[in-house]
């Protein structure tokens, strides 16, 4: 196993005058896929980015306020709709055309709106994305109270996200793995950032999309951890139902199915992504 992308490396882009950071990996002269996450970061992605870069030229993105990124979100940056047209300008910024989407948890909304929207999407993949109105789930819509924001602290959230971590993986992460999941979140502006793509969570976002996405029928896989808490798998089987073009594959796993089957789920990507189209 080998190539040139058996290594994930961090790169940045600026977009709006803001720096971000993704994790690339991948030959340049591929086909490009764009990687966006929800309520954690492009760590969720780490896992399988070398696996898809010995066929894809992948860029895993941070979003404002988010990961390594600069910047900070507040509720009105944070909707779904907002962060479709951050994503797309970061697409504009890396000079992607047209190009592959995959989206994890919040991420998968707003590769939804992208791939609704834009006329520019190639194959989605969403990874236990919500849908529908599968989402806010109530940990999260708990920080539409701005109260509930104001005397949240630091270490409160760390220890909130520390919890939806170990829950969203059957395998125990270590000690070590955790802690770099959580390494965004002792920054204060971070946490802002969080809280505030937790209180603009919105299902209506994604409901509306629905007649968009039918009409699209953009050629879509759902990957999806079969035990997932947060995410049910009942609604990636009902998207298959009522939206043309997509497909389901269940792994063995929570909501972050990447760390739980990383070869699985990396085979399912790019069983979608590289299969001859219709």
């Amino acid at each position: 196993m080998g190539g040139p992308g058996a290594v994930a490396r961090k790169e940045r882009v600026e977009v709006d005058g803001t720096s971000l950071s993704y994790l690339r990996s991948g030959n340049p002269s591929a086909e490009p896929l764009l990687l966006v996450h929800g309520t954690f970061w492009s760590r969720v992605w780490a896992p399988v980015l070398p696996a898809l870069g010995r066929s894809f030229s992948c860029f895993a993105l941070d979003l404002p306020g988010f990961g390594l990124s600069d910047g900070e979100l507040d509720v009105e940056s944070a909707t779904v709709p907002a962060l479709a047209e951050t994503v797309v300008r970061a697409a504009d910024a890396l000079n992607l055309g047209s190009f592959h989407l995959a989206g994890h948890d919040i991420g998968g909304g707003i590769a939804q709106h992208v791939t609704a929207t834009t006329g520019r999407v190639r194959r989605l993949v969403l990874l236990n994305a919500v849908m529908f109105d599968s989402w806010p789930v109530p940990a999260v819509e708990r920080f539409r109270d701005p109260q509930v924001r104001a005397a949240t602290t630091v270490p409160q959230l760390l220890a909130a996200r520390e919890t939806a971590t170990r829950r969203s993986v059957v395998r125990p992460l270590s000690d070590a793995e955790v802690a770099d999941y959580l390494t965004p979140w002792h920054d204060p502006a971070r946490a802002r950032s969080w809280m505030a793509l937790a209180a603009a969570a919105d299902a209506r976002y994604t409901l509306d999309l629905v007649p968009r996405l039918v009409e699209a029928a953009v050629p879509t896989r759902l990957v999806w951890g079969r035990d997932d808490e947060f995410q049910k798998v009942e609604f990636a089987r009902r998207y298959v139902a009522e939206i043309p073009g997509s497909d389901l594959v269940e792994v063995p796993g929570k909501h972050i199915p990447t760390e739980d089957s990383p070869a699985e789920v990396a085979e399912a990507i790019l069983g979608h992504l590289t299969r001859p189209a219709r």
